[in-house]
């Protein structure tokens, strides 16, 4: 296991115009790994500062995305938030096409429709599917070279913003969203947007219902419809979930992570775990570290 950090890392874009556009194309082969220390960089746990897409173009890569693992074989894209932590379990030899964008050169159409879709599953691209995805990444690879034209930044954000749109629809077939949602999903989509951005200070139902102009009891129907759990469990897995993520990849204390999970109150957050998970937060990263 790697020696474990304060804070969960965070791998910055490379990209030539500091503007938040990172694209690449990459072979691996496993042979390259040879020693202990590739492997524990290719495994290590991190977030991405961009909105990532990673394009299997050949192999198969073994990856684990907030603890569920996915086995990925070519041709499949796989999407990673901002917010999610993963890390490469194992692979074979592969090639990869790489997508990093961050929220201010996203189209806000695109980014409120990544937001509603996440976490999304791994998705296989398949026939013209297949095809299209490569020709627009080839697109945008090709801008990205173009050192010399003075529209260079323009015609990579609007081709990125392209493939973007592209893959975003392609995980909304699939999860089977449709244009005309329920009354009790629409809310529930903003509800899950709001928390996304504030359960680290807002706990209460009440303060939610509030932020969407509705009533208490109707947010808690609505969530109920669309997920089969109030509003308190939502808040309270979405807790949880940050919290196993910082006990698995940083050495905070338990005390650290519950102060910054909003809880001044120790004992409270430690009960709260207890009771949600089956063991104390200590059990739960021993657990995980053996």
């Amino acid at each position: 296991m790697p020696k474990k950090k304060s804070d969960i890392p965070v791998n910055s874009m490379f990209d030539n115009f500091n503007e938040g556009i990172s694209i690449d194309k990459i072979s691996f082969r496993k042979a390259d790994f040879k020693n202990a220390e590739h492997y524990e960089v290719a495994a290590n746990s991190h977030r991405d500062e961009g909105h990532t897409f990673h394009i299997i173009e050949k192999g198969t890569v073994h990856i684990e995305i907030d603890f569920q693992k996915y086995s990925i074989t070519a041709p499949s894209v796989a999407y990673m938030h901002p917010n999610q932590v993963h890390r490469i379990l194992d692979f074979t030899d592969m090639t990869v096409c790489s997508l990093s964008i961050n929220d201010e050169n996203l189209n806000p159409e695109y980014l409120t429709f990544l937001e509603e879709i996440t976490p999304a599953a791994p998705l296989l691209l398949i026939n013209e599917n297949h095809l299209i995805v490569t020709r627009l990444f080839s697109l945008c690879f090709d801008f990205s070279t173009q050192k010399n034209n003075k529209l260079q930044y323009l015609l990579l954000k609007d081709s990125c913003n392209t493939l973007v749109a592209f893959l975003t629809s392609q995980l909304l077939n699939h999860n089977k969203l449709e244009a005309k949602l329920p009354r009790f999903e629409i809310v529930a989509k903003a509800f899950k947007q709001s928390l996304e951005k504030e359960y680290r200070t807002l706990k209460r139902p009440s303060v939610y219902a509030s932020k969407l102009n509705i009533s208490a009891p109707y947010l808690n129907e609505c969530i109920k419809n669309a997920t089969g759990f109030s509003v308190s469990q939502c808040i309270q897995d979405r807790i949880i979930l940050e919290a196993k993520r910082l006990l698995f990849h940083t050495s905070k204390s338990v005390k650290e992570i519950a102060f910054d999970l909003g809880y001044e109150d120790y004992p409270y957050f430690s009960k709260l775990f207890f009771k949600l998970t089956g063991m104390t937060a200590l059990t739960f990263r021993n657990k995980n570290r053996e």
